[in-house]
Formats: C-alpha cells, structure tokens, sequence
C-alpha cells in the first residue's frame, strides 16, 4: 500500500497533462482534419503561408487556389490554415 501513496503524485501528473496538453491537442488535429478533408471547391482560403485565394480545382492531395486574375497556384491541401467565412472576407 505505500507503493501506490509513492507514485500517487507522478499518477496526478499524467492525469493533469492529459487533460492540459493531451487531450485539447487531440481535439484540435481532429477538427483540422475534418476541415482540410470538407475543403470544396469555390471556398475562400488562407494558406499557412498567409496566402489568401478561392480554391478552383481539387483532388485527393492536391488544390489549384486562384489568388490573382489569370494565377494559379498548385498546393497541397495540407498548406490550407483555415476556410474563411463571409464575415471573416
């Protein structure tokens, strides 16, 4: 029984970095995922690179973002940060 009172605090550790670091990172990678894998086309994006443009044509890996008049782009769709909405344009 004193075994488990000397790991106790190393067990509440675990417990809070879980629930501080772990699992909000979790969350986070989920919903990055589910938003690069909703990605269509038309949607106004903001590359990681601060890249603003419309996505004119995608597949499985790749995006085609129209960010002048007669320029395209090739990117990977992992490059998109975030899909901006019409309050956000």
């Amino acid at each position: 029984m004193e075994n488990i009172g000397a790991f106790l605090p190393l067990i509440l550790l675990f417990v809070v970095f879980y629930f501080l670091l772990i699992r909000p990172q979790q969350k986070q990678q989920k919903q990055r995922k589910e938003m690069i894998s909703n990605l269509k086309k038309g949607d106004r994006v903001v590359t990681i690179g601060g890249i603003h443009g419309i996505i004119k044509e995608i597949d499985e890996q790749s995006i085609s973002l129209r960010v002048a008049e007669n320029l395209n782009l090739k990117l990977s769709r992992a490059a998109v940060e975030r899909v901006l909405d019409d309050a956000e344009e």
